[in-house]
């Protein structure tokens, strides 16, 4: 889901980089994207308690103590040209982090991601300047259409408009993320972006999540944060270094699949065989935009 350089130092410990690497790089990124999505699964609860705006601000500032904790911030390096990009890509993290809490409040998990995931091959086929690539949006939006079946008339339209406007926000976050990645190598980007994105969300997330924080919830945010952003993150950067951006991307196109499995397995969301069908056609747009040579 989320897009670092290949050249770029590891935080995790020598002793456990020389253990890691003795995994192949596929696993490690497998691995991180079922850290995404079980995190997303298991905040459902949270979003029960504290809701979407809630569990966002706390998660994400529980990840930001984390990373300020793992690496120091490169304020020093930041330029003047760099303040408006960072600021933006902290405000869309969190915001885009709130919008796709509240959608999978509403929605099954799997259909929310296969939604927010129309934005990041949008701008693969956009950037590519080929309208051959404009195939693979329409085969991900009618996956879309057959996970939400609008003709059963049950569609839950808040839910999926909060998923396509998380969409939009996965595909800026790209964008700017790619920016971030040609200046700051590693985390180190994240030690700032992050407390943004988590002041970004706590505009929302503070009043919703007033008056119900206990040291339970405190304890449920921070094993969350774990889940999600450290843990991917620091298995994404060993897995980049071992393996070309496009055998990666055409990798992050499972996640759709791995959200209906998340969500089959931990909610108990049972999905009807349209609906698989439909994430098939989601991966499969996803697999293809890779094997054109864009980056998603």
């Amino acid at each position: 889901m989320n897009e670092i350089p290949v050249d770029v130092p590891t935080v995790v410990p020598a002793r456990a980089t020389d253990r890691l690497s003795a995994i192949p790089p596929w696993a490690l990124a497998i691995t991180a994207m079922l850290s995404v999505q079980l995190g997303s699964a298991l905040s459902v609860n949270l979003i029960g308690t504290v809701g979407p705006a809630g569990t966002a601000w706390l998660r994400l500032t529980a990840g930001a103590l984390i990373f300020l904790a793992i690496v120091r911030p490169p304020l020093r390096d930041v330029r003047r040209a760099d303040v408006p990009v960072l600021l933006a890509l902290g405000v869309a993290t969190g915001l885009m982090s709130i919008l796709f809490l509240a959608a999978i409040e509403r929605i099954p998990l799997g259909t929310a991601v296969a939604i927010e995931f129309l934005g990041p091959l949008t701008v693969a086929a956009v950037r590519s300047h080929s309208t051959r690539m404009l195939t693979w949006p329409a085969l991900a939006l009618l996956g879309v259409v057959l996970l939400t079946e609008p003709w059963q008339g049950e569609i839950n339209v808040a839910g999926v408009a909060f998923a396509a406007l998380g969409a939009t926000g996965w595909a800026t976050y790209i964008l700017l993320t790619q920016r971030i990645g040609d200046r700051f190598t590693g985390i180190t980007g994240l030690a700032i972006t992050i407390p943004i994105a988590a002041a970004a969300a706590a505009v929302m997330g503070i009043p919703q999540a007033a008056g119900h924080i206990t040291p339970g919830i405190l304890a449920a945010a921070l094993g969350l944060a774990l889940l999600l952003p450290v843990l991917p993150f620091a298995l994404e950067m060993l897995a980049l270094r071992r393996m070309t951006h496009t055998a990666f991307g055409t990798l992050m196109a499972l996640e759709p699949a791995f959200g209906l499995l998340l969500g089959l397995v931990v909610l108990r969301q049972v999905p009807s065989w349209l609906q698989v069908l439909g994430i098939i056609l989601v991966v499969s747009a996803g697999a293809g935009a890779q094997r054109g040579g864009t980056r998603i």
